[in-house]
């Protein structure tokens, strides 16, 4: 009985865990334009200010979040490497934004259709 009760509770923390880190696509777009992101990648995230800014719309969450870790690393000072980006303009946005800012950005950005993807 004893090892019933504990598998149902593991199962249920589980089940649980996932809902607690979950991405909030609505936040993820008002992190968007509180942080004036649309200043230089479009409103709409796939029309930017300069052929050199890239598309965000589309783009895969994992790879928008890790590049957002690596601004805001860049700008607290870590040396250079494949983790770490150094650029002002974006590290100077990305310091101000919490994890779950990143993760819901991100989301919201993955979410939107552009000629990136094939949803």
């Amino acid at each position: 009985m004893k090892k019933l009760t504990l598998a149902l509770l593991g199962s249920a923390l589980l089940a649980v865990a996932p809902l607690a880190s979950a991405a909030d696509l609505a936040a993820g777009q008002a992190a968007y334009q509180k942080f004036n992101c649309a200043s230089c990648h479009g409103a709409d995230a796939k029309t930017s200010t300069m052929p050199t800014y890239p598309i965000l719309a589309g783009q895969h969450a994992d790879y928008l979040e890790h590049a957002l870790r690596a601004y805001k690393k860049g700008q607290q000072g870590e040396p250079a490497s494949a983790n770490v980006r150094k650029n002002a303009i974006m590290g100077a946005f990305a310091v101000q934004l919490s994890s779950q800012d990143m993760k819901n950005i991100a989301a919201w950005l993955s979410s939107l259709p552009s000629p990136l993807s094939t949803k």
